[in-house]
C-alpha cells in the first residue's frame, strides 16, 4: 500500500509538471541583462523586489540515494507552502487562490492595470501573504480598486469565496481587506504602546487574545520554571475558546493536519535512504514529532540532529524562528534542504576548532562565559531547496537549534548558505559603494575584501556569536525576559561578537583572514548600513520595526553617540551628501566590545528594562533627513532594496516503480514557478 501510494504521489508530480511547461513559457517575462559565468543570475524585478536563481555546485556528484534523500526532502519542504501563508494572515490563502484563479483563467483585455495587478500577485508570493515580508505593513495594490471588479467578473472560473458569498459579495468583502490601509495594517506590531498581540494582524493568536492573556497563559504553565523547559506555543494557535484559552497544535490530526500528513509522508521516504544512523534517528524523531506535536520530541529531535555532523545532506524543517510573532513564541514553518561543500568547510574549520578560544577572550563578564563550548559544528553548504519561511527570501546563515538549553549541552550547528551567497555577488554591482562611501582608500578596501569581510562576518555571528555566552542560573529563557525585544538584542549580541573579532589578529594568525584590512572593510559597511544604506528599506513616515534592521541601528548609532567625543565616527558632508567614516578603528572595536558584554549582561540576567531602553532608544526611530537623502541617491543606482530567489526544479527519473536518476534544472520563470506550487502544494483549506 505504502509503495503504490509512493508512486502515485511522484507520478502525480510529473503529471503536473508536465501539464505546467506550456503555460510556463507563454507566460516567460524578459529577464534583465544580468549574467556571471553564463549562467543568468537575475531574472526578474519589480516593485522593490528582485528576483534571481542560484545554482547547486556538487548536485551531480550526488550518488543515487544522496539524490532521492534530496528529493524526498524537497517535497518535503513544498509540502508545508501553505502553512506559512496561513500562520502570516488568516485571509492569505483565500487571496493567494484569488490572484492564482485570476492568473490562470481571465481572458479580458491585458493592459497596464494588469500589469499592475500582475506586480501585485508577485508581490504577494514572495511575501508569503499580503503584508510586506521585511517591513511586515500592508501591501496595497498599485491598480484601482475597480479593478478587482473587472478582474473576478471577467473570469470563468470558481473562486474560494465563502459560503453563501456571490461575486458581488465577494468582491466587497475582498476591497477593504486589500486597499484600506487601516484594516490589518501591520503582520508584526512592535510598537511599546501597542497591544502587541491583539494588533498584530499574523495569525499565530484567534480573536480577543491579547498580549497579557499570553504572559499569563504561559507563567501558568510554567513556562518559566524548568530549566531544559520545551520551547512553549512553538507549535501551535492560541485561540479562545468558551473564554477559555487553548492551543491548537500544529500536528497530523490537528492544525494544518492536510500539509503535515503530506510532510510526513515524504519524510518516511527519506528515512529509507538516510545515509547513517545518526540522521536516520533525527529523522524518524521528525516524523514523531510531526504526528504528536509534542515539543520534548522535538527537543529529542533537535538534539538528534546536532549530532549528526557527518551526512552529505542536511535538512532544516519545523516551525522555527520567532520574529512574525511579536511576543517571541510561536515559530514560522520553514525548511532548507543543502548538501555540504566539503571545501569551503574545510577552509573555515579553524573557526569552530578555536570556538573556546574566542569565548574564553571575549569581552563579556566572567560569570557570561561558557567555560565549555558545547558541540559548535560549521560548514559551507549549497541550498538545493527552500520552503516557507525561509523562501523566496532566504537567510545567508543558520545557527539552529534556538533552544538554549540545548545550545549548552549538546551544541549547535552553524551553516553558511554558499550558493546563497555567490549568487548575491554574482548579481550585484559596486555602484551602492560609489555612491555611498567617502574616499578612494576606503572604496578600494571595500570593493577589495567587502565578499570576504561579510563572509566572515555571516561565519563569526553563526559559529562563534549565537554559541557565546550563558544565562545565570535559574533565568529563564530570553523570549520570556525579554519578550518582544528578545530577537533584535539575541541578533546584535551575535553581530557584535563576529565585529570584535573581526579585528583580532588571532583571524590572521589561522589563516581565514589575509590581513586585517579585512576587519576594517567590514566596519566601514557596517556602519554605512546600520545608520544609511537600510532605511531605503523604509517608506516615509514609518520607524523600525524588523529584527535584524532595529539590531543594526542599535549598534551602529549607540556605537557613534558612544564615540562622539573622541571622534570615532565622524558625519560628514560632502558636496550636499551625507558619509559616516570610521576614524579609529580600534576603538570603534572596543566600543563594540562594550556594547556586547552589556547586552549578554541583559540576555543572561533577564532584564527586560534596559533591554527595552536600548532598542527604544537607538534602534526604533529614523532621522527624517537621512531617509529621504538616501531614498534620493539610491534612485539613481539600478538596484533593489531586497532579493529573493526561484527554486531550482527537481524531477525524478523514473524506470516503472523506481528512481534512477533526479535531474536538477534552474527555471527563469517567477510566476510559472509560483502557479505550479499553487497547484502541486496547494493542500490546506482557505480557512484553518
Amino acid at each position: 500500500m505504502k509503495k503504490s501510494l509512493w508512486l502515485l504521489s511522484i507520478l502525480s508530480v510529473l503529471l503536473v509538471a508536465a501539464c505546467d511547461q506550456e503555460a510556463k513559457e507563454a507566460t516567460a517575462e524578459q529577464p534583465a541583462d544580468n549574467s556571471a559565468d553564463g549562467f543568468e543570475y537575475k531574472v526578474d524585478q519589480f516593485a522593490d523586489l528582485a528576483i534571481l536563481r542560484y545554482q547547486v555546485p556538487g548536485f551531480d556528484q550526488l550518488s543515487l540515494n544522496e539524490k532521492k534523500l534530496v528529493y524526498f526532502l524537497s517535497q518535503a519542504a513544498l509540502s508545508g507552502r501553505d502553512m506559512i501563508y496561513d500562520q502570516n494572515y488568516r485571509h492569505n490563502l483565500r487571496i493567494r487562490k484569488t490572484i492564482e484563479t485570476i492568473v490562470a483563467n481571465y481572458n479580458g483585455e491585458k493592459g497596464e492595470d494588469w500589469d499592475r495587478f500582475m506586480t501585485y500577485a508577485k508581490r504577494v508570493w514572495f511575501s508569503n501573504g499580503i503584508h510586506h515580508h521585511y517591513s511586515t505593513k500592508k501591501m496595497i495594490p498599485s491598480f484601482p480598486q475597480e479593478y478587482l471588479a473587472t478582474l473576478i467578473n471577467g473570469t470563468e472560473a470558481e473562486f474560494p469565496m465563502m459560503e453563501g458569498q456571490d461575486k458581488a459579495a465577494f468582491i466587497e468583502w475582498l476591497n477593504p481587506i486589500l486597499f484600506d490601509a487601516t484594516v490589518d495594517s501591520k503582520r508584526v506590531n512592535q510598537d511599546e504602546s501597542a497591544d502587541i498581540v491583539a494588533e498584530s494582524a499574523n495569525n499565530y493568536y484567534g480573536e480577543g487574545v491579547t498580549a497579557e492573556d499570553v504572559r499569563a497563559f504561559y507563567d501558568a504553565m510554567g513556562q518559566s520554571g524548568p530549566e531544559k523547559a520545551p520551547m512553549y506555543g512553538l507549535n501551535s494557535r492560541l485561540v479562545k475558546e468558551n473564554g477559555q484559552l487553548i492551543e491548537q497544535t500544529y500536528k497530523v490530526g490537528g492544525l494544518y493536519s492536510a500539509s503535515i500528513e503530506r510532510i510526513v509522508f515524504w519524510l518516511e521516504q527519506a528515512v529509507e535512504v538516510a545515509e547513517n544512523a545518526e540522521q536516520k534517528e533525527a529523522l524518524v524523531k521528525l516524523v514523531e514529532y510531526y504526528k504528536t506535536g509534542d515539543l520534548a520530541v522535538f527537543d529529542a529531535y533537535n538534539i538528534a540532529w546536532v549530532k549528526d555532523v557527518n551526512s552529505t545532506v542536511d535538512v532544516i524543517n519545523g516551525f522555527i524562528e520567532v520574529y512574525g510573532d511579536a511576543a517571541g513564541l510561536r515559530g514560522a514553518y520553514e525548511s532548507a534542504v543543502s548538501i555540504k561543500d566539503f571545501e569551503a568547510s574545510k577552509r573555515m574549520a579553524a573557526l569552530q576548532s578555536n570556538v573556546q578560544w574566542f569565548e574564553d577572550n571575549s569581552p563579556l563578564m566572567d560569570e557570561h562565559k561558557k567555560k565549555n563550548v558545547t558541540g559548535v559544528s560549521y560548514k559551507v553548504i549549497n541550498v538545493v531547496m527552500e520552503a516557507g519561511d525561509a523562501a523566496p527570501s532566504t537567510p545567508i546563515g543558520i545557527n539552529l537549534p534556538n533552544s538554549n538549553w540545548i545550545r549548552q549541552d549538546y551544541g549547535s550547528k552553524a551553516v553558511s548558505l554558499g550558493n546563497i551567497k555567490d549568487a548575491y555577488s554574482a548579481a550585484s554591482s559596486g555602484g551602492t559603494i560609489d555612491e555611498f562611501y567617502l574616499g578612494d582608500d576606503v572604496k578600494a578596501r571595500v570593493k577589495e575584501y567587502g565578499i570576504l569581510a561579510g563572509n566572515m562576518h555571516t561565519a563569526l555571528h553563526e559559529v562563534v556569536g549565537h554559541a557565546s555566552g550563558q544565562l545565570e542560573p535559574g533565568v529563564p529563557e530570553p523570549a520570556n525576559t525579554l519578550k518582544q525585544y528578545a530577537s533584535p538584542l539575541e541578533e546584535g549580541r551575535a553581530d557584535l561578537v563576529a565585529l570584535y573579532y573581526l579585528l583580532d589578529p588571532k583571524l590572521v594568525e589561522i589563516g581565514v583572514v589575509p590581513s586585517l584590512e579585512v576587519g576594517k572593510a567590514e566596519y566601514d559597511s557596517y556602519i554605512m548600513n546600520g545608520l544609511m544604506l537600510q532605511l531605503r528599506r523604509l517608506e516615509e513616515g514609518e520607524v523600525i520595526e524588523e529584527a535584524h534592521m532595529r539590531n543594526r541601528q542599535l549598534v551602529a548609532a549607540w556605537c557613534y553617540e558612544k564615540g562622539a567625543e573622541n571622534n570615532v565616527i565622524e558625519k560628514k558632508i560632502v558636496d550636499g551628501k551625507t558619509y559616516f567614516v570610521v576614524n579609529d578603528y580600534e576603538a570603534l572595536r572596543e566600543l563594540f566590545g562594550q556594547l556586547l558584554r552589556e547586552i549578554q549582561r541583559i540576555k543572561s540576567q533577564g532584564d527586560f528594562a534596559a533591554g527595552k531602553a536600548l532598542i527604544e532608544d537607538y534602534a526604533v526611530q529614523v532621522d527624517a533627513q537621512i531617509w529621504k537623502e538616501v531614498k534620493e541617491r539610491f534612485s539613481h543606482l539600478s538596484t533593489s532594496p531586497y532579493s529573493g530567489f526561484i527554486q531550482p526544479k527537481l524531477e525524478p527519473v523514473m524506470e516503472g516503480e523506481e528512481i534512477v536518476d533526479v535531474k536538477i534544472s534552474y527555471p527563469k520563470d517567477f510566476t510559472g514557478q509560483m502557479m505550479r506550487y499553487g497547484t502541486e502544494y496547494g493542500f490546506l483549506p482557505v480557512e484553518n
